[in-house]
């Protein structure tokens, strides 16, 4: 599909791709691998970062994904592909370990040596490269960029933007991370936690999935250190992730179809709702840091405390007693109330935000009334064509399971089959038992 490819030193002056993907995260690494096999399909996927590493910040040893192997970056889209789990796990000889081991879910440590294990294989992957500019001159997006051998110009046709999200920090703790003292987002955890676990106190603020896992790492060493370990979350509890069966057929073509058809506002209130479906923490985690509390408890008081409805709502640091002040709301009661803490881990989770490469393009991007993505249902925000994708960044038009990585094939699925014009990978429109919107009325038999 693509034009000629002769290369004019640092810049591919004639070369112009299909597909300019930016940023290799999971989703685009994805898409990378399954379009690296397709014949006439030109890509190039570029990331500033020198390699592939996700989330290392929280790379627990203990921690594993909360979806299933087979929600890797290939294999809900094509079983055979060589860029599977399974061949990475046949290739370096763990595929019978994994067998015996019994359980779908790869540790998350696991999983991060199979994307790096998948991107050294893949020709249409750079890394090191950073987009500084996106400008448009006759039909062709021209990337201006930087790399290892200096300034460069990529072209391509379309743009899959895959450039992830940022740690989210609330306006309420803002200042508390330049005001002195030990604060951080839990994407700086395994860096800064021999630091931590140094302090007289710690307090977590956040009840995800990360945030348990923080928790339950620093309560089974709070013998050996003696700090005081504060767990603070403004929901109204500590909940599992909502995992039954009727509810994973949520994450599924007919609901993206029913969600994305809904109004914006109401797509909204959905969301701030669902929250549970997608940020909730595994269960056995829970049951895990309960059993955890209960025999510590044995032997004494255990030097922790779990609060819900509390929302952090500022706070300060005091350099001489090296100690922050932490202000809270507690959310029902609508009463203030504060505590001392000599560090603080914010599992805030993660938040889109728009690059600043995009400025140069920004009349050829379609939005909302809100100024957000107005983002179709096969994943297009391009205003004047389908030619620009995004991956991870569509929560508002597509629902929660945006972040969901065994949704991932599928939407590259999508994605693929619009810049080709044709269904390279079997696109699944119906696999769910249940309406979520008013069922076809359908003739009943005399």
């Amino acid at each position: 599909m693509s034009t000629e490819k002769s290369n004019s030193g640092t810049t591919e002056s004639h070369r112009i791709y299909d597909i300019a993907g930016i940023g290799v995260g999971p989703f685009n690494l994805g898409l990378a691998a399954l379009a690296a096999p397709v014949e006439g399909l030109d890509a190039v996927f570029l990331e500033q970062r020198s390699g592939f590493d996700w989330h290392p910040g929280m790379m627990l040893e203990s921690a594993h994904l909360q979806v299933p192997f087979m929600a890797d970056l290939v294999t809900l889209a094509d079983p055979t592909s060589p860029y599977s789990f399974l061949n990475y796990l046949k290739k370096t000889g763990r595929l019978y370990p994994f067998y015996i081991r019994e359980t779908f879910y790869p540790l998350r440590a696991e999983y991060n040596q199979y994307c790096q294990w998948v991107a050294a294989q893949l020709p249409n992957v750079r890394f090191g490269v950073t987009v500084q500019q996106i400008t448009f001159t006759d039909g062709v997006y021209e990337l201006h960029s930087t790399g290892p051998a200096g300034p460069e110009v990529v072209r391509a046709r379309h743009l899959v933007l895959g450039t992830g999200t940022s740690p989210h920090i609330p306006a309420a703790s803002a200042e508390l991370l330049t005001d002195g003292g030990l604060v951080l987002h839990n994407c700086d955890y395994l860096a800064r936690r021999d630091e931590l676990v140094r302090q007289p106190s710690i307090t977590i603020v956040g009840s995800g999935q990360s945030a348990a896992e923080i928790y339950y790492d620093l309560l089974g060493e709070i013998d050996v250190h003696g700090y005081q370990l504060n767990w603070v979350t403004r929901s109204g509890r500590f909940f599992p992730l909502e995992y039954s069966k009727l509810t994973l057929e949520m994450t599924s073509p007919e609901y993206v179809d029913y969600f994305h058809a809904l109004p914006a506002q109401t797509r909204d209130k959905l969301n701030a709702s669902q929250k549970n479906l997608y940020k909730g923490i595994d269960a056995e985690l829970i049951n895990a840091i309960h059993e955890m509390l209960y025999t510590k408890g044995v032997t004494g008081p255990v030097r922790t405390s779990l609060l819900t409805h509390a929302a952090l709502s500022g706070g300060a640091y005091d350099p001489v007693n090296g100690t922050h002040r932490l202000d809270f709301t507690h959310q029902e009661l609508d009463e203030n109330f504060s505590f001392e803490s000599a560090a603080l881990v914010l599992a805030t989770g993660y938040t889109y935000r728009e690059p600043i490469f995009l400025t140069g393009i920004s009349g050829r991007i379609r939005r909302d009334a809100a100024g957000r993505f107005d983002v179709g249902r096969n994943y297009g925000i391009g205003a004047a064509a389908e030619d620009i994708f995004v991956q991870n960044a569509e929560l508002h038009t597509h629902g929660f399971v945006t972040p969901d990585l065994g949704m991932a094939a599928y939407r590259n699925s999508c994605i693929i089959r619009e810049i080709t014009g044709r269904e390279v990978y079997p696109v699944e429109r119906s696999i769910a038992f249940q309406h979520f919107g008013v069922p076809q009325r359908t003739a009943v038999p005399a």
